[in-house]
């Protein structure tokens, strides 16, 4: 019970790595919100997961809707402990010369903005109580050049950064800020890249020292030992959870296929 009696708040978390996040949360003893853009599905999960916990609706990217979850959670619990900046969308691995603004925007809009916005309208309580842990969802593409990857991997850059940023400003308040790469996930949406011909499962298996996707509970777990007090002294960094696969420079395969 590494997080017995605390409240957690993770965005996007009707599905995928949030509500894997969520399900090992509550395991080990949280209190559970799930925000999703869909009201409805975040609801569902939260019912899933048990009559304690809770469910709000709300664009991340938007500042009052921001303001609106985190006061209604507020008003509900009296605090939140852990907040998982989850919410994100997919790239469309189109060429750079051929995106849309419009696409650019939006993935800068979800992922960077609002991680911004939730943590900086979660931060002054956490700071006033002088406690909490924020955990971010950064990505491989990150921490490498991943070619026509380019809102979604500079978006992740970004919140690399934004990390060690809020981490060192907040640190003296006892708020830890740190952040999760995953690697390559078998999550539903990964199995439809792969279905789709937009990701080569053998050559990222060829290419990642374990020699295999990960799944989502990995990095859940990650995020419950981030969250957890056996991480007091952790803050500001980004944790890879990816096999090995950024990791790898030779110019040879990492894993023999057979």
């Amino acid at each position: 019970m590494l997080l017995k009696d605390r409240i957690a708040l993770v965005t996007g978390g009707a599905s995928g790595l949030g509500l894997a996040t969520a399900t090992a949360f509550v395991r080990e003893g949280a209190t559970v919100v799930i925000n999703d853009l869909r009201l409805d599905a975040a609801k569902k999960a939260a019912a899933a997961l048990g009559e304690r916990h809770f469910a709000v609706g709300g664009d991340v990217s938007s500042e009052e809707a921001v303001a609106a979850m985190v006061k209604t959670t507020l008003d509900r619990f009296g605090r939140i402990d852990i907040l998982v900046n989850n919410a994100g969308m997919p790239d469309n691995f189109t060429p750079t010369v051929d995106q849309t603004l419009d696409h650019w925007q939006r993935l800068i809009d979800v992922h960077l903005t609002g991680t911004y916005l939730m943590s900086k309208t979660v931060a002054p309580s956490m700071i006033a109580r002088k406690s909490g842990v924020i955990l971010n969802l950064n990505s491989i593409a990150g921490l490498l050049g991943l070619p026509v990857r380019t809102a979604y991997s500079a978006a992740k850059a970004g919140i690399g950064m934004l990390t060690q940023v809020l981490g060192c400003e907040w640190g003296p308040h006892n708020v830890r800020v740190n952040a999760v790469a995953p690697g390559y996930i078998l999550t539903p949406l990964t199995e439809k890249l792969i279905a789709d011909g937009k990701i080569d499962e053998k050559r990222i298996r060829r290419r990642t020292p374990m020699g295999t996707l990960g799944f989502a509970e990995d990095i859940a777990e990650a995020m419950v030992f981030l969250a957890s007090d056996k991480a007091k002294f952790i803050t500001a960094i980004t944790l890879p959870v990816d096999g090995g696969y950024c990791s790898w420079g030779a110019p040879s395969d990492a894993f023999p296929l057979d």
